[in-house]
């Protein structure tokens, strides 16, 4: 496969006129809006509006770059809402956290272009979204119209059907040229801040998983920054025979994987853990 060459090495993204710098590893916390999500310690579902914030700011003072808030579970079998219904989880909260720390940068974990549109208009800073694209033809044109830079994940079905889409003739060439032609197209739009995410857990078996990690930095060679979202996933505690809850040190270990594969920002429930991980590989790494 050759080297995309539409654009080159993307160390900084343009977030509503902030320039972020991705020369070093960022990190990306998890806010869950929903009552279902796979990992219980998460779940921030009709809570107290306060609490929502000082588990915010709290990921923020441990080193936080972004906040990303989602209002639709994505694990396996989850299911299905309404627009209406992941827009009245999330606005509330967008807008709570928007007035209340005017300095995070706010990430939408969402593949509906509606929610992403109300989210923006409300003060979202980026768009994550689960399906690159697959879900919501009309996406990729609500992200360029808007101007803002979009997490790119790789899937293959739906969140309810994913796990039954995991057949690959060549599981790491496939993934890299699905999220490079969607790159492409998002280009072609005028949207320039793309992030790539090769989808940990989505339509991929734990051994593709882990296929996936080994082999990341040959996606990371295209020049676009990586996300790596492997926390407390399946991949770890169900090869650790543990659960969820017991899989801080598993996510640790495999997060540092992946920064030493060039991984830009570290999509994560726990801060602290993953900001610690950044300090000592960048003290291995001489940075």
């Amino acid at each position: 496969m050759l080297k995309d060459t539409l654009f080159p090495t993307k160390i900084t993204l343009n977030c509503q006129g902030k320039c972020i710098d991705l020369s070093q590893p960022v990190i990306m916390g998890i806010l869950n809006l929903t009552p279902d999500s796979f990992f219980a310690g998460s779940r921030q579902w009709q809570i107290a509006p306060e609490v929502l914030l000082e588990k915010a700011a709290k990921m923020l003072e441990q080193g936080a770059l972004f906040l990303d808030l989602g209002a639709y579970s994505t694990r396996p079998g989850a299911a299905d809402i309404s627009v209406e219904e992941e827009i009245d989880r999330l606005l509330p909260a967008l807008e709570n956290l928007r007035k209340q720390l005017p300095q995070a940068l706010l990430s939408v974990d969402t593949f509906r272009s509606k929610v992403a549109e109300q989210a923006l208009l409300a003060g979202a800073h980026l768009i994550n979204d689960v399906s690159g694209g697959t879900l919501d033809a009309a996406m990729f044109a609500t992200v360029a119209h808007y101007k803002v830079p979009y997490v790119l994940m790789h899937m293959r079905g739906t969140p309810q059907t994913m796990q039954q889409h995991t057949q690959y003739n060549q599981l790491v060439p496939e993934v890299i040229s699905e999220l490079l032609n969607k790159a492409r197209e998002l280009h072609q739009l005028g949207v320039t801040d793309v992030i790539l995410d090769p989808g940990f857990g989505f339509a991929k078996t734990i051994d593709q998983n882990f296929e996936m990690l080994r082999q990341l930095d040959q996606l990371v060679q295209y020049g676009y920054p990586v996300l790596a979202g492997l926390s407390r996933k399946s991949m770890v505690y169900r090869t650790l025979k543990g659960t969820a809850e017991t899989a801080l040190n598993g996510t640790t270990v495999l997060n540092t994987i992946a920064l030493s594969k060039g991984a830009r920002i570290l999509r994560v429930h726990d801060v602290q853990p993953a900001a610690e991980a950044i300090q000592l590989w960048k003290k291995i790494e001489n940075i």
